[in-house]
């Protein structure tokens, strides 16, 4: 709570934070309230926390996954917790996984490297949208915050990925890597639009809207001293 205040009274934001014992437990907790939330999933609770969320809010449940799942009943992580047989008919080798995932067992370690590997951006509507304008005007707001840590850090990408979440919590992924690093807000904004309407990632309201650039590399140019004439 006094982290949450700090932001709103410094940076006049809104922040959403989860805690628990893992990485999976702790991002789906930060989901769970957004735009404003603070959600803690003790060990005790985390089972009956987990069983009616979808189960594609589950870490690495992408749409193919989901189908899959969904074409033999489970729709739900209860559903995982309850399948009697064996996922790995149905996901193959990363069935036995997905299970403690469903379970709320995750023994990922956490990246404390600090070196950045990516930037991101993104903002979860009160309400779902499909409004273009609205939806446009974020990208430009996301791509500017993005460019401006990028030449901050005298970095530049190679990569642009866009993400989208619906209102079922369903989350997409899309991107696409450029053979010259970026870092403009421009560019960013453009290719993110561009993975938008290839994909047609905008079939229905969306929940959440975000950009992330990776692959980054230093941005040697903007690092030499001009030269003499």
């Amino acid at each position: 709570m006094e982290i949450k205040h700090a932001i709103r009274t410094g940076r006049d934001l809104t922040a959403t934070i989860g805690i628990a014992s893992n990485k999976l437990l702790a991002k789906l907790a930060s989901d769970f309230q957004k735009p404003d939330g603070l959600t803690l999933i003790h060990e005790s609770e985390k089972i009956a926390f987990l069983r009616p969320l979808p189960a594609r809010s589950i870490h690495g449940v992408g749409r193919v996954t989901g189908d899959a799942l969904l074409g033999a009943g489970i729709a739900t992580i209860a559903d995982l917790q309850d399948y009697p047989g064996d996922l790995r008919a149905l996901v193959g080798s990363w069935g036995p996984e997905l299970k403690r995932y469903a379970f709320g067992d995750d023994t990922r370690p956490l990246d404390l490297d600090d070196e950045v590997k990516s930037i991101s951006a993104e903002n979860t509507f009160e309400r779902d949208t499909a409004d273009r304008p609205a939806l446009r005007a974020c990208l430009r707001e996301q791509a500017d915050d993005i460019a401006a840590k990028l030449q901050r850090n005298r970095l530049g990408a190679f990569t642009v990925q866009v993400k989208v979440r619906y209102g079922d919590f369903t989350t997409l992924t899309r991107q696409t890597s450029m053979d010259e690093p970026l870092n403009e807000a421009r560019d960013i904004y453009r290719l993110a639009c561009w993975l938008l309407g290839r994909d047609r990632l905008v079939n229905r309201p969306l929940r959440l809207l975000g950009i992330c650039v990776s692959s980054l590399v230093e941005d040697r140019c903007r690092q030499l001293p001009l030269p003499l004439t």
